[in-house]
């Protein structure tokens, strides 16, 4: 199994909401995604190579319209709070100085092991996200391949890639409740799974065997 696929959606998502851990607002998010980051990346799970956002300006009842410009800027392996503040803001479109950044993801390699133990890199095995909304400040992990999960995703066991990189990710879950001083709530359920604690849901077995997910793959 030397190449992953990756689901079009996530497989497992949790969420932390730091309200009360966190003051709200793009500092602070990119300074909880500096501490989120280094711990992925201690964990092998996340080396990230840039963040990406949308930009949005808020419309006359107070909501967020997002006006469809991308903006994507490199990392060098880590976060530099500080400096990605100012390159964010020197990055406003100019033409909408009103506009405000979006939900911020940060995307890289991560480290998994085969069922022989060999060591293996692929991009985004865990995906980091947080949201500078100025009232409440969220973030999140996803994951979108079949490695965490005791089945592929054509719905066969693999105890041997599921032994050597589960309990990594779990390691890696556990530890992030601690550093946020609050326990991940998991998203909502997708064709591809669903969290349930620091792992994946069982999904239903049936002689053995999990669903087969190909056709949306």
């Amino acid at each position: 199994m030397a190449m992953l696929m990756r689901a079009p959606g996530e497989c497992g998502l949790w969420i932390w909401d730091l309200n009360d851990e966190v003051e709200p607002g793009l500092e602070s998010a990119l300074r909880t995604a500096a501490r989120m980051s280094a711990l992925l990346r201690d964990h092998g799970l996340l080396e990230p190579s840039q963040v990406e956002w949308l930009w949005f300006v808020y419309g006359g009842i107070g909501i967020g319209i997002g006006i469809g410009i991308e903006t994507t800027l490199p990392l060098m392996g880590m976060f530099d709070p500080a400096d990605l503040t100012q390159r964010i803001e020197r990055s406003q479109p100019s033409g909408h100085p009103d506009a405000q950044v979006g939900n911020l993801s940060a995307s890289g390699r991560g480290t998994w092991f085969d069922a022989q133990g060999e060591e293996r890199h692929e991009q985004d095995l865990a995906v980091l996200s947080v949201d500078p909304d100025e009232h409440q400040l969220t973030t999140d992990v996803a994951v979108f391949h079949d490695i965490w999960g005791h089945f592929d995703f054509r719905g066969f066991p693999h105890p041997e890639i599921y032994k050597r990189n589960a309990p990594r990710l779990a390691a890696a879950l556990g530890e992030l409740d601690a550093l946020l001083g609050t326990t991940a709530v998991a998203g909502d359920a997708t064709y591809f799974g669903r969290a349930e604690g620091h792992g994946i849901e069982m999904p239903d077995v049936i002689d053995g065997r999990g669903p087969d997910l190909t056709d949306r793959l």
